[in-house]
């Protein structure tokens, strides 16, 4: 069966995972871009966006290993565009232009319905409106026996969490304080639901940390 695991999910060491006033200007909220910036230099990152060059080593290690063997993803509506509410047209086609990087069907969590979207590259968004449960009964189907990558944000990872359904996930700590945003652990306890510690390998620019339900 297909496993659902969280990868290269950046957090703070104040534990937040996006910082404050996000906006389709600052998707990241205040702050929140510098969390990102040991992935940002990596050789896979940078080829992902069409650029040349790049470190390798651990953090690339890590960032290439978070795209094998995936076969869907699934994303809260955060992590597809800053539009609350009913879609007013279908206009926002996400933040990555027309090729994103997920190269798989990708089933976005919202509240309001909307056709799925193909885009180059393979991928094609599905708007899942009936709850956590369906999309990851949808991720499943799409997947054929390979896993399924849980992106974010913040409140799908701490549902998905709360659920019992996260086989792993690897969070990268990075250097860098944000003072406020939102939390990603914060009232949750892991141990209680199963999960422990079983690797956690520092590098020059951040720390990585692979969590496990046992």
């Amino acid at each position: 069966m297909s496993r659902l695991g969280v990868r290269c999910f950046t957090v703070s060491l104040d534990g937040y995972g996006a910082g404050p006033d996000q906006s389709r200007s600052d998707p990241l909220g205040r702050g929140g871009m510098a969390l990102h910036e040991w992935m940002f230099a990596t050789r896979t990152a940078r080829k992902m966006f069409g650029r040349e060059g790049g470190e390798t080593g651990i953090d690339d290690d890590f960032t290439a290993q978070g795209f094998e063997n995936v076969g869907a993803w699934i994303l809260g509506r955060n992590m597809f565009g800053p539009i609350r509410g009913a879609w007013p047209d279908e206009s926002w086609r996400g933040w990555w232009g027309e090729t994103p990087p997920y190269h798989t069907p990708v089933f976005v969590l919202t509240h309001h319905p909307r056709k799925p979207l193909e885009m180059e590259g393979g991928t094609t968004f599905h708007f899942v409106t009936d709850g956590i449960e369906s999309a990851l009964r949808q991720a499943r189907s799409a997947a054929n026996g390979r896993d399924i990558r849980l992106g974010g944000g913040i409140q799908a990872i701490r549902q998905y969490l709360s659920a019992g359904h996260i086989d792993d996930l690897h969070l990268v700590i990075s250097p860098v304080l944000l003072g406020s945003g939102e939390p990603l652990l914060a009232g949750i306890d892991l141990p209680r639901l199963g999960y422990r510690c079983v690797r956690h390998v520092p590098s020059a620019r951040a720390t990585h940390v692979v969590l496990a339900r046992q």
